[in-house]
């Protein structure tokens, strides 16, 4: 019976991530974002309670991976897509059936989260950017294309742009680049230097950049991953 609570928790992960879809379709990114961030909870939560309880199975990871392929792949494939629309509404040139490149990313995403299934190397490591960090970067940057001033969105409502967001996205998902694994097996300083050293300037560019902060937290990632090398 205490299988059923962690995979319960993975379902309502699932359940955010449809109704992120939803609302994405309906244009209220404010609304997706906040989905989004019930199931990136969700999906925490689950995976440190099957630890807690000891009931980790196939079934609960396999769950996780199809919650994720929803929350994590679908939607920011449709977010993009979204943008792409309303980029067509906008001043900039239409691309017609470009704007379906869009859909690499839930593709890639797939294909991430099946080769994270079968690695081995990544229990303590990440080689690629995980799905909820790609969906993070993708909604961050929506949210500023759609209510930030009209100088930052004549940049993220570019077809260029859009284009190059998908394309670098999805090679992202499948890169091998050893990248940090923000999963604290304990509190101690000296094992978690990387982790600790990264929220702290995360947690620093809020207060000066505000929302656009949003922006800086995947390439961040990516440079303190360089930096630090993460080892298994």
């Amino acid at each position: 019976m205490k299988s059923l609570i962690p995979n319960t928790l993975t379902l309502s992960n699932l359940l955010c991530g449809i109704f992120a879809i939803l609302s994405t379709l309906d244009g209220e990114l404010v609304l997706t974002a906040y989905f989004i961030a019930a199931s990136l909870a969700f999906d925490f939560l689950d995976g440190m309670v099957a630890r807690a309880l000891k009931v980790h199975s196939e079934l609960g990871k396999q769950l996780d991976s199809l919650a994720d392929m929803v929350s994590f792949g679908v939607v920011p494939g449709l977010i993009v897509f979204q943008l792409f629309l309303m980029s067509e509404g906008g001043e900039e040139p239409s691309i017609g059936i470009l704007k379906y490149v869009a859909f690499l990313i839930p593709l890639f995403s797939a294909l991430r989260l099946a080769k994270f299934n079968i690695d081995l190397r990544q229990n303590s490591i990440f080689y690629g950017l995980p799905t909820p960090a790609n969906t993070l970067m993708i909604l961050s940057i929506a949210l500023l294309a759609t209510y930030s001033d009209i100088d930052l969105q004549s940049v993220f409502l570019h077809p260029v742009f859009l284009i190059s967001l998908s394309v670098l996205s999805s090679l992202l998902l499948v890169a091998e680049i050893p990248l940090i694994a923000l999963k604290f097996k304990d509190m101690s300083w000296s094992g978690n230097k990387d982790k600790y050293i990264f929220l702290l300037v995360i947690a620093l560019l809020f207060p000066i950049f505000k929302l656009r902060a949003f922006v800086f937290i995947i390439p961040l990632y990516l440079i303190f991953s360089l930096i630090f090398k993460p080892k298994q």
